[in-house]
């Protein structure tokens, strides 16, 4: 078993290794069901083998030095060498390779469940959703407002809420489904999503918007100008970056991409059942729904709605809309 186990841990490491160095494309959500069921499976055979193994060899050291200690006793020796209790505890004791498993498999239980079932954390890595959404904000994001999903499997077993416009998601990148996005739901099943001159309209309505001061990116050292937008029910900050056309450049080919129209004033899309259409915040600096298409249901991993830390800005923990 020692090296059995010594294999499995080379096996994580390695996994862990590649995936760091860019080797291999690393799935976190299938390490972590891995490793709970790894672990849980030495848990169980700790429990019910090798736990009772330790406590039968005490227990057959304590009574050979008892019988000793007896037969000491009727030849009239009361003074006897030596203790058991040292060598029955490292009898007892845990190896390493049970230390490294399961004893592991309480934490990493609790672990996957709060991840696949409550909260999962997540780190903005860039700039698309400025200002809702700083580079380095630590966020949480909500698994079951949408409803539960399996683990790794991703199939939906409970009813939720349905999105709505104006939520922030995570959600499984549609041409990449390993990495995890995080945009703003713009458009929900049915709608027509118009985004011409950098003004935004669904089904025919202008999305409210009022210019507000303008915004200083400290990432760039820059000022951009500043929107409150409205959203159905939510009221949220954009911003727009002048110098950039509305024309969108490079959009890829997309299932669905015949429900789009690109011109020199911006797009327009039809968003498919069952599917979403996500923009960022920073409209001018996010790639979204407008050049890779539409987000299925199946893809969405919850909402995000608190910032837990900010290690460079303390002030950027609570809650955002």
């Amino acid at each position: 078993m020692p090296l059995l186990t010594a294999l499995i841990l080379a096996g994580f490491v390695g996994y862990g290794a590649a995936w760091y160095m860019g080797n291999i494309e690393g799935n976190f959500a299938l390490v972590l069901f891995l490793a709970t069921v790894v672990t849980g499976l030495y848990w169980v055979a700790e429990r019910l083998v090798f736990l009772p193994r330790r406590r039968a060899a005490a227990q057959a050291l304590q009574a050979q030095s008892d019988q000793r200690r007896a037969d000491l006793a009727a030849q009239g020796i009361s003074q006897v060498d030596g203790d058991v209790a040292v060598a029955r505890e490292k009898l007892l004791a845990q190896p390493w390779w049970l230390d490294w498993t399961a004893g592991l498999f309480p934490v990493i239980l609790i672990v996957f469940l709060l991840r696949s079932f409550v909260f999962e954390p997540f780190k903005i890595p860039s700039g698309s959703m400025i200002p809702t959404l700083l580079v380095g904000d630590l966020i949480l994001v909500n698994k079951f407002t949408y409803g539960l999903k399996l683990p790794v499997l991703n199939t939906r077993i409970t009813g939720g809420k349905p999105l709505q416009r104006g939520d922030v998601v995570v959600f499984r990148y549609p041409p990449k489904p390993s990495v995890d996005y995080i945009k703003r739901v713009i458009g929900l099943p049915g709608d027509e999503v118009r985004y011409f001159h950098k003004q935004l309209t669904i089904n025919g309505q202008p999305m409210p918007q009022t210019r507000i001061s303008d915004f200083f990116d400290a990432t760039t050292s820059e000022y951009f100008k500043q929107f409150n937008e409205q959203l159905g029910e939510k009221n949220h900050r954009i911003i727009v970056d002048d110098r950039r056309p509305a024309f969108i450049a490079g959009a890829d080919q997309f299932q669905y991409r015949d429900n789009c129209v690109y011109s020199v004033e911006g797009v327009t899309c039809k968003v498919p059942a069952g599917h979403y259409f996500m923009m960022g915040d920073n409209r001018d600096n996010s790639l979204d729904s407008r050049y890779w298409g539409f987000v299925p249901d199946d893809n969405i991993v919850g909402k995000a709605f608190f910032v837990w830390m900010n290690f460079g800005d303390l002030s950027r923990i609570g809650s955002f809309q």
